[in-house]
């Protein structure tokens, strides 16, 4: 698992990463993740389970993104995969510098390679085209890929020309063990919306701000909670001063993942003000909790819950303010513990590991190709962009070749397979068991 956002930094990801690799383990597959340093945190690191991770030494840069310097992970890249036995090299997120230098890295090596798309990006605008085209190159020469909603699979397949044949959805879960509802029926004297979300523009902060002056004139017994820090928090504040919310608006800060569930239970409605998403985890963290949701009908969002578990609304105040009004008049009638034990059959992380170990299983049966045969695909990419790309997949080719000459893979020592510690865990209960009975 190659990304820049794993732990300790928090969000959909780095979620979706950490309990991947955790089911994954469980199945008994070798999982290591590799990201880069966070902080004090550098090195390699294990964490539940056993899980392995390799904070390599490189600063992030911008957004938490690694500068991009398309050659120089090379060498700590190849250690890794030979070290650790490396069959399959799956990359999270598009806008991941590490994620695209792996995948190229690992391609030119010769492994199976998988990229898991989770977000959604637009077409006309300059950051979008540029993507775009990191995209399109990193998605020529892939084994498989997989995106988190059918809106998001066509989405990738759009911006990057890749074989639909070859995208496979597969969504998101919640640990609904982590996400149980209050044991007690909060009382509907007074109606709780909660929001906990990072506070910037993608995430609808702007919409938040027009919406919640309303929501609290036309009700008053109405209070909000936001938990999420960003550029736009100030924005928020100024909001609360300006028509005297403080004691309807409690803005938490930055809220720790492991407080998230405490947070949410506090409340009666979960609002996401979302201007583009492709799945939304936060909104199966919250209806796991018993929460009814309302949110803006963008990207994915449509398919995650069904229609009498969820509100939908355009992105625009005057609808936003209608859905919170109709979620509010359907509060008395949700049971939360229902909602709680539908979100279990609906959603689960080893559901989603099985279904990701076929796609690993589809990547592994593709046809391993040399560099002649690989450089047509990146031709495809433009007039001018397949030319340069062609020549960067070449210039990486030769770099492997100086490496394999300067340390040859056999001399680079492999790591001892200990296996998942869960597994060995239980080899020594069942060890223990058998030596009592003796």
């Amino acid at each position: 698992m190659v990304s820049d956002f794993f732990f300790p930094n928090f969000g959909g990801v780095e979620s979706h990463i950490y309990y991947l690799s955790q089911c994954l383990l469980k199945l008994g597959h070798k999982v290591v993740v590799m990201t880069h340093a966070y902080g004090n945190r550098s090195g390699v690191r294990y964490v539940t389970n056993g899980l392995k991770v390799y904070y390599v030494p490189w600063r992030p840069f911008l957004m938490q993104n690694t500068l991009p310097t398309l050659f120089l992970t090379l060498p700590i890249v190849r250690t890794i995969i030979i070290r650790e036995k490396i069959s399959v090299v799956h990359g999270h997120q598009a806008f991941s510098t590490l994620c695209h230098e792996a995948l190229m890295h690992a391609r030119t090596m010769g492994y199976k390679v998988v990229f898991t798309d989770h977000s959604l990006y637009g077409f006309a605008d300059a950051g979008s085209i540029h993507m775009n085209k990191v995209l399109q190159f990193t998605l020529a020469d892939i084994d498989q890929a997989i995106c988190v909603s059918h809106t998001s699979k066509e989405n990738t397949v759009l911006r990057s020309g890749i074989a639909p044949e070859k995208v496979f959805m597969v969504p998101n879960a919640v640990d609904t063990a982590m996400f149980t509802p209050s044991p007690k029926r909060l009382s509907c004297d007074e109606i709780v919306i909660v929001v906990i979300s990072r506070l910037v523009y993608r995430k609808g902060a702007d919409l938040l701000v027009e919406v919640i002056p309303e929501v609290c004139r036309l009700f008053p017994k109405v209070r909000f909670i936001i938990g999420g820090d960003g550029p736009k928090r100030v924005r928020l504040e100024e909001m609360r001063e300006k028509f005297s919310l403080q004691d309807r608006v409690e803005m938490l800060g930055a809220v720790p993942h492991a407080q998230v569930r405490s947070r949410l239970i506090s409340g009666h409605i979960f609002l996401n003000s979302s201007l583009t998403e492709a799945f939304c985890i936060a909104i199966l963290e919250a209806a796991s909790c018993g929460l009814l949701t309302v949110s803006t009908r963008v990207g994915g969002v449509p398919e995650v819950l069904p229609d009498d578990m969820i509100v939908l609304a355009e992105p625009a105040p005057e609808d936003m303010v209608r859905a919170v009004k109709k979620a509010i008049d359907m509060i008395p009638g949700i049971d939360p513990q229902v909602m709680h034990l539908r979100m279990k059959k609906l959603y689960s992380w080893d559901d989603v590991a099985k279904r990701t170990e076929i796609v690993y299983d589809r990547a592994m049966q593709s046809s391993t190709t040399n560099l002649l045969d690989r450089l047509p695909r990146y031709l495809t990419c433009g007039s001018w962009a397949g030319k340069l790309f062609c020549i960067v997949m070449i210039i990486n080719y030769l770099l492997w070749r100086l490496l394999e000459f300067l340390q040859p893979a056999e001399d680079i020592e492999v790591v001892p397979d200990i296996g998942p510690l869960h597994a060995q865990i239980q080899r020594d209960d069942l060890c223990e068991a058998q030596e009592n009975q003796i």
